[in-house]
């Protein structure tokens, strides 16, 4: 026979009681209430998790006037977001923190790349969100300041040294960009390098393109030096590499704005009878886990895009229980990931070999 008590809710009465407090400390020291002593917090959260309590979202949105949701703002399609790693990295660590917090997440992306307003309009007009994270969005998007200047709570993902107003959190993709390249010169003897860019209206590409022209400046090997804009896709870096026709002979380095790139250039160079590594050596960028798997395994830079989502998304939770005084621009480190495309592993050898230096 079913104990229909058991299945009953679990309520803060219930665990007031068992404490010995009144229901309204039960609900302080679940929040963290400086108000009710440390002790006693303990108590009364090791008697809730006892009692299996689950706090209502709905409930406490309800209370305090809030949506009980967090939105993830990316200003591009949903065909787009889902189906590059990149941002199922920053989702899964946006969500695993908004369900640390118990709180729902609403991912807010365009229609179509005609309607580039969309996905923050539904944010903001409907109000169905306490805070907002922000990734990907463009140098000349105006609806960014727009967004910035509503009141809204927000955490930008990336650089945005536009926007001084901004709380953002990224990488140093300048300095990555050019600590790679310095890498083929200095450990590989490359001379004359290629850079396939990434869309050039976002800041990820310019900055990765400034870091490529800065070690080859750097080293004196700017007239020597290629640029192609690409669009961060696969065909786009197979496509680069068919541009170039006769002048493939006329280069032994390459360096692309992400893996996808690399690969495009890769399949394409080796399709062309090119020897990677032995007369070109490719590095890529970001390590979201097609680098592993490519024949010769990719060298790139590791961003850690989950972590990244994970403190934009505590930074925005800590705002929006109104503490101001954390950080405002925070940087996280990089690795280099040295695999067999820059000659640095023997080709019969595992990507798990990869020997990895910070930036």
């Amino acid at each position: 026979m079913v104990d229909r008590g058991r299945m009953r809710r679990v309520t803060l009465r219930d665990i007031a009681d068992k404490v010995g407090v009144t229901p309204s400390a039960v609900s302080m020291a679940l929040a963290d209430n400086p108000r009710i002593g440390v002790d006693t917090r303990k108590t009364i959260q090791e008697a809730a998790r006892e009692l299996g309590y689950v706090p209502s979202s709905a409930a406490r949105a309800l209370r305090n006037q809030h949506a009980g949701t967090i939105a993830l703002i990316v200003p591009t399609t949903a065909t787009h977001v889902f189906g590059h790693s990149y941002f199922m990295h920053v989702l899964e660590g946006t969500s695993s923190v908004a369900n640390e917090h118990d709180v729902q997440l609403l991912v807010s992306t365009n229609p179509d790349n005609d309607h580039g307003l969309a996905a923050y309009e539904r944010v903001m007009r409907s109000h169905s969100a306490d805070g907002a994270i922000l990734t990907s969005a463009a140098i000349e998007d105006p609806t960014v300041e727009r967004l910035i200047d509503s009141g809204l709570p927000v955490v930008m993902i990336g650089s945005f040294p536009y926007l001084p107003a901004a709380i953002t959190v990224g990488v140093d993709d300048r300095a990555a960009s050019r600590a790679i390249t310095e890498h083929l010169i200095v450990a590989h003897g490359r001379s004359r390098l290629l850079h396939l860019t990434g869309t050039l209206d976002h800041q990820t590409g310019v900055d990765r393109r400034d870091g490529f022209l800065d070690a080859v400046s750097a080293h004196g090997l700017e007239r020597d030096a290629q640029i192609v804009e690409g669009d961060l896709s696969e065909e786009s870096g197979a496509a680069a590499i068919r541009g170039l026709g006769s002048g493939i002979q006329r280069i032994d380095g390459l360096v692309a704005a992400n893996d996808d790139m690399a690969f495009g250039a890769l399949t394409t160079l080796r399709a062309a009878g090119v020897d990677v590594p032995g007369a070109l050596s490719i590095a890529g960028f970001d390590d979201f886990g097609l680098a592993r798997v490519t024949t010769p395994s990719l060298t790139t830079v590791r961003v850690p895009a989950q972590r990244l989502a994970r403190l934009a998304t505590a930074r925005l939770f800590e705002i929006m229980a109104g503490d101001e005084g954390g950080w405002r621009r925070h940087v996280v480190d990089v690795e280099l990931v040295l695999r067999q495309s820059c000659g640095c592993q023997p080709l019969d050898s595992t990507a798990d070999e990869a020997a990895v230096l910070p930036v």
